[in-house]
């Protein structure tokens, strides 16, 4: 049943290009055929011509007729060879389209392939990326995709070759002398039995070595993305030892598969050259006994070739089978999993920024902890409201919520009105944008990243936006300004730069809506202050939801929500809860006194350097 469905998973990357394999399977039968009337015109020359006897042959009778009509021997042996060369000829044409179609039917079959995965992975949920290993992902678009596409386009139609091959050779070697033929196809039921044994195990040790390798792929990934950190910490024999264990298990696995390999291919050139070795030596005992002329001598060895290769080209054609199918398999895992939008609202209302939670929970599919517990909340359209609590209280899961990044299990959330999970996620994520603490940025210009979602607007949009965001000044005391290249992930820009990029690039989308996951933290106080000051005046009806740990961010919210253990145990001003007993009149005792301090150091004019 395993075998079936991998096979199934295999074929059905073919079924749109049906015209296309038309082609190739008719290439594939046509073009052995037609060779095993090749060895025909050269028997005919040794056989009629130059040596005047009279014998079978298969070429077409129209043709030995004219050949007859030819009395001078050495014209007759030019017009052989003319109409031998154009015959092949015809064939090459064949041959052509053949090629040409297996390529086309190739890169579009890859193309599918890897549209396909690379869309579907895209739809995937957020908890799925948050589990999922880049390395295999990696490995499953582009290797197993490869892997696919060159048995559809190649050892598939090798294998109808082979068996036309097969038929038209062993026919034409009856022809000549039935016992040269079933001695020259006599270890074929051999060969098979072989070949199966070695496709099972192939296909074992193939998935074997698809794990050790997308394992090998994501620790090279991994430490590419996180040399700095690796750096930092002087940790670069600990990386290296655990790449060679990867590495060396990577090796072992293809060790023992290119033993098998080895020790089948010796073993298939052992008993293709007794079975060359055998057919000769019985077209030798028949040609002393005069049963087989000389051409037909010369015919039997080219027709062997027809025979003996390609039964032995079958065991890799099945060796590949069994990489391809376990290939297609690992492809159609990922395409089996359901995307987020297996369950997704259908309306598209209006948008303004009123929002309610109702007895809210929430957990992760992987434990039965809930992380929320009951949450209530209220957020009125154009508020600024700051979220603060403990690490682990629920904040981001909460702005998870609001973009469906996650779906709540249990209460009610509305967003002006409307069921939050009767909104197309496509449509909350247009209008309600969210900016997170480590932002990606892409390996582009700092222009390109800014404006990266909104192709649409002009320059002077853009250097608005980054003034908003307090990076304006940044930017332009770049070597190159705008222009200048951020390197991937944004790895030549500080934390804090990164962040307000990142603002910059959401505040050209213009939404109703924004969320700060403690994406202001890396920027200093007063940075932070002017950023929200400047977001205010540009758009007076926006709602910003600010999470954070920085009290000092906190305090300049038109309300503050305070959760502990997912649950909101206070909402109120700064002036409210810094004077009720509770959770943040602790962390503002300890923020509050730090920040004084802060102060006192900066009147002195010995202020450290908080942009790190």
């Amino acid at each position: 049943m395993k075998k079936r469905k991998g096979f199934i998973h295999l074929i059905k990357w073919a079924i749109p290009y049906v015209p296309l394999l038309i082609v190739i399977v008719l290439c594939a039968i046509i073009s052995p055929f037609t060779y095993s009337y090749v060895p025909q015109f050269t028997k005919y020359v040794v056989d009629y011509i130059l040596s005047g006897k009279e014998g079978s042959t298969t070429l077409p009778s129209f043709l030995i007729e004219f050949y007859k009509s030819i009395e001078s021997p050495l014209t007759a042996v030019t017009i052989v060879v003319l109409s031998l060369v154009l015959y092949q000829l015809a064939r090459g044409i064949i041959i052509f389209i053949d090629g040409y179609s297996k390529g086309r039917f190739a890169e579009n079959v890859a193309y599918d392939m890897r549209n396909k995965l690379y869309t579907h992975i895209q739809s995937l949920s957020y908890q799925y990326h948050n589990n999922a290993d880049t390395g295999d992902l990696i490995q499953r678009c582009t290797s197993d995709v490869d892997t696919v596409k060159s048995f559809l386009s190649s050892q598939l139609p090798q294998l109808l070759f082979i068996i036309t091959s097969i038929a038209a050779g062993a026919y034409q070697l009856s022809r000549i002398n039935t016992g040269i033929m079933l001695v020259t196809i006599i270890v074929l039921p051999l060969t098979l039995t072989f070949s199966i044994f070695y496709y099972a195990y192939v296909k074992k040790k193939f998935e074997e070595i698809e794990e050790v390798e997308a394992d090998m792929t994501t620790v090279l990934q991994e430490n590419v993305n996180g040399v700095r950190v690796v750096k930092a910490f002087n940790n670069e024999i600990h990386e290296v030892e655990k790449f060679e264990k990867r590495n060396a298990a990577y090796r072992d696995k293809n060790r023992k598969l290119i033993k098998a390999m080895a020790a089948y291919w010796g073993i298939s050139d052992a008993l293709t050259m007794l079975q060359y070795l055998g057919t000769v030596v019985y077209s030798i005992y028949l040609a002393e006994r005069g049963l087989i002329s000389s051409g037909d001598i010369i015919a039997c060895l080219m027709y062997i070739g027809m025979l003996v290769w390609p039964i032995r080209g079958l065991g890799r054609i099945i060796g590949d089978f069994g990489k391809a199918t376990v290939a297609a398999s690992r492809v159609n895992e990922i395409l089996a999993i359901p995307t987020e939008y297996v369950s997704d609202g259908t309306l598209e209302p209006p948008i303004n920024g009123n929002i309610e939670f109702e007895n809210v929970t929430f957990k992760f599919d992987d434990t039965d902890k809930h992380l929320l517990n009951g949450i209530n909340l209220s957020i009125k359209a154009g508020e600024t409201v700051a979220v603060i609590g403990k690490t682990g209280s629920g904040k981001s899961t909460i702005a998870g919520i609001l973009v469906r990044l996650l779906d709540y299990d249990q209460g009610s959330v509305k967003i002006d009105g409307v069921e939050l999970k009767d909104i197309k996620k496509s449509w909350i994520r247009e209008h309600i944008g969210i900016i997170l603490q480590d932002p990606f940025l892409y390996a582009a210009s700092v222009f390109e990243n800014i404006k990266i979602a909104a192709k649409e607007v002009d320059s002077e949009q853009v250097y608005r936006a980054a003034k908003i965001a307090a990076i304006h000044k940044d930017i332009v005391n770049f070597e190159e300004g705008y222009n200048t290249l951020v390197g991937e992930k944004g790895v030549t820009l500080s934390g804090g730069q990164k962040q307000r990029i990142a603002i910059a690039r959401m505040l050209l989308l213009n939404k109703p809506v924004l969320i700060f996951d403690d994406s202001l933290s890396a920027v200093d106080t007063s940075t932070d202050l002017e950023i929200r000051k400047a977001l205010k005046e540009n758009n007076k009806e926006l709602t910003s939801i600010i999470i954070t740990h920085r009290i000092t961010t906190a305090k300049e919210a038109d309300k503050i929500i305070v959760l502990d253990n997912g649950e909101v145990t206070a909402v109120g001003t700064h002036q409210e809860l810094a004077a009720r007993e509770g959770l943040y009149k602790h962390l503002w005792e300890i923020q509050g006194a730090l920040e004084s301090e802060f102060a006192k150091e900066l009147e002195k004019g010995e202020a450290p350097d908080d942009t790190f």
